[in-house]
């Protein structure tokens, strides 16, 4: 895999409000927790830490919202990646009641933070909807809206027509509207959640990579890069898709996949009159699914999975390109002016993934495309209980095992046959 540091930046590194500078970490500290990873997840908790009045240490690699945090398409949506029934059936009706209780909130979530803290970063809370490119995926949607329906959720059903006015775009059959989602500037939101951790207490360190985590005498002790070192009563991990070997079979316990983006200009009003006009968000329905959206500058975002590796050329971006005229023909010719990709972190079972391997040490990370919303919402309920309330009363998801996926080292052909697969399943599907 190549270097990520040769990643080139976001739309969002040219959009975000500038961000505060923190220094590398160069002493010892103590402290009562520490956190590793300047994302939303370690940010979430290390505001919700601060704000019981505990003291907190964020130490981030690179730049806070380096990461998935500042290279994702900047959609809010709820829920995860199973439906209502699907929950219910797998873990029973209470947990799997709760599960879906909890996710659906997260859109919610992300949105009252952003209110409470006075975050800068162009949110709006419009909608997602998501469209059917035929009449299977058709009637899988209309089973899950039906299904939020059920619990409560004021979905909106888009026929055919309502679909094509609402995305300014002939591809689909037809979708559904969920009103709890939304968009944002990730980078400016994630910059926005570290200011207001500050506010709060809590102290924030970049470009300082930890190297170990080791206890010792009851206390752990947390070795930076640069020199400094930190003793704490509890560590949270929370690197996602960048995540290392720090915690033995961590890093194999989920796949780091590619997503890809580009962005065009600001479009004229003309050129942008008809897309997405009420301002909300979408992704479809295909296996290997296409996102898009408008952002505050009127320019138009579209994302998808894309090859493994980091970025080499503009030949990785093509398949974006082809699909965003493909929607919208009418933006044939319109530059392109930014394209990134930022990781996904994927796990076996679709869920994100809480591990406690030692008492005092635990691990947040694996959303599978929903890192907005719900790793803001894990971080912060973990914030809120950690080292008061067994988490297993507070979370959603259950605590368990650090599980290396076998044969990671495959995970590229894994990721490429699955791309492959789910590729050719969406053509048969035409």
């Amino acid at each position: 895999m190549n270097d990520v540091t040769s990643l080139p930046p976001s739309l969002w590194a040219d959009t975000a409000p500038p961000s505060r500078s923190h220094p590398a970490l160069q002493e010892s500290v103590s402290t009562g927790v520490v956190v590793i990873g300047g994302g939303f997840t370690g940010l979430a908790a290390t505001l919700s830490l601060a704000e019981r009045g505990i003291s907190t240490v964020l130490v981030e690699a690179h730049e806070i919202g380096w990461g998935a945090s500042g290279r994702n398409g900047g959609q809010v949506i709820p829920g995860l990646k199973y439906d209502p029934d699907e929950l219910l059936s797998r873990y029973g009706k209470e947990h799997g009641q709760r599960m879906i209780d909890i996710s659906g909130r997260n859109a919610d979530v992300v949105f009252e933070l952003i209110r409470r803290h006075n975050i800068d970063c162009d949110a709006h809370q419009k909608g997602w909807i998501q469209p059917a490119f035929n009449a299977a995926s058709l009637r899988v949607v209309e089973a899950r809206a039906k299904q939020w329906e059920d619990q409560g959720v004021p979905v909106r059903w888009l026929d055919r027509a309502e679909c094509t006015k609402r995305l300014g775009s002939e591809a689909y059959v037809g979708g559904w509207l969920d009103p709890r989602a939304g968009g944002l500037n990730p980078l400016a939101y994630v910059r926005g959640l570290a200011n207001a951790a500050e506010a709060a207490g809590a102290t924030l360190h970049e470009r300082s990579s930890v190297t170990a985590i080791r206890q010792s005498a009851g206390k752990w002790q947390v070795e930076v890069a640069t020199g400094g070192r930190l003793v704490c009563d509890q560590v949270l991990l929370c690197t996602n898709g960048y995540t290392t070997d720090l915690q033995e079979g961590l890093e194999r316990s989920v796949i780091a996949a590619n997503s890809y983006q580009i962005a065009t200009r600001p479009l004229t009003e003309e050129e942008g009159k008809d897309i997405l006009p009420g301002g909300e968000v979408a992704s479809d329905a295909r296996k290997l699914l296409l996102y898009f959206r408008r952002d505050a500058s009127g320019r138009f975002l579209i994302g998808g999975r894309g090859p493994f590796h980091d970025p080499r050329g503009d030949q990785d971006f093509s398949h974006l390109r082809r699909a965003m005229t493909k929607l919208y023909p009418a933006l044939m010719g319109v530059e392109v002016t930014h394209q990134w990709a930022g990781r996904v972190a994927l796990t076996r079972d679709m869920l994100p993934h809480v591990h406690q391997p030692a008492e005092g040490l635990t691990v947040a990370l694996g959303y599978n495309g929903r890192g907005v919303g719900m790793g803001t919402h894990l971080g912060k309920l973990i914030g809120e209980s950690l080292g008061q309330n067994r988490l297993e009363e507070t979370l959603p998801f259950p605590i368990t095992p650090i599980r290396p996926i076998p044969f990671h080292g495959l995970q590229r052909l894994y990721v490429g046959t699955a791309v492959n697969y789910f590729r050719f399943k969406d053509w048969l599907d035409r």
